[in-house]
């Protein structure tokens, strides 16, 4: 039994270990921008640089909230960029593009940008943005974590086994951390999705076939 199966058999049986409850709210979905269509339904990623997925989270500061924009590519799960704030507005997102744009090792045309329905992912600031430097645009339709299953993930993995989950003592500390997490997390974990290769490898040899995290 794989990982996925063997964690919809606890599901089902009402086994898993119930989370602590730190919920902090990064996505304001009711606004009157236009949202894209699900680009990734039906899509399977056959290479890097073909679909990349984006997702905020939360990090909790001594006396202040943080937020963590990811750009992480569907096909080889590597972190193609970041940016770590005090803030959720649509600077935070567009600068972790930036940096994903500047890390590309391809010239793929016409990556698709896949994200929540979030405020600052579908505002013009971003999206304008997006588009011009050539992102096709696809976001979630429903509340379901799976229709954004590997930002889902990488949030996760970053919480739970790089210490995010804790309180950390200021921004400049955090963003040393998350500098540090993102080049051991590309460099050196590997996954068994990527057939126990590191992001880094998987993203410049592409030998894997693509494994998904859902649940159908």
């Amino acid at each position: 039994m794989g990982r996925d199966a063997f964690f919809a058999f606890l599901r089902y049986n009402r086994l898993l270990v119930k989370k602590t409850k730190r919920y902090h709210v990064t996505t304001d979905s009711k606004h009157g921008f236009y949202k894209s269509p699900n680009r990734l339904d039906g899509l399977t990623p056959t290479h890097a640089e073909q679909v990349w997925v984006s997702d905020i989270t939360y990090v909790k500061i001594q006396q202040n909230h943080a937020y963590v924009a990811l750009v992480t590519d569907a096909y080889s799960k590597k972190i193609m960029g970041y940016k770590i704030d005090t803030n959720m507005k649509a600077t935070l997102v567009k600068q972790a593009l930036q940096m994903a744009l500047k890390n590309r090792l391809y010239s793929h045309q016409n990556i698709i940008h896949h994200s929540d329905r979030g405020i600052q992912y579908c505002c013009p600031e971003f999206s304008d943005f997006a588009q011009e430097k050539g992102m096709l645009l696809s976001t979630t339709q429903k509340y379901d974590p799976y229709e954004n299953a590997v930002a889902e993930r990488v949030n996760g993995i970053l919480k739970y086994e790089f210490g995010f989950i804790k309180t950390l003592p200021n921004l400049v500390t955090a963003k040393k951390m998350l500098k540090q997490a993102v080049n051991i997390y590309n460099k050196q974990r590997r996954h068994y999705s990527l057939e126990m290769k590191t992001p880094e490898f998987a993203h410049r040899n592409q030998e894997h076939e693509y494994k998904s995290y859902s649940l159908n």
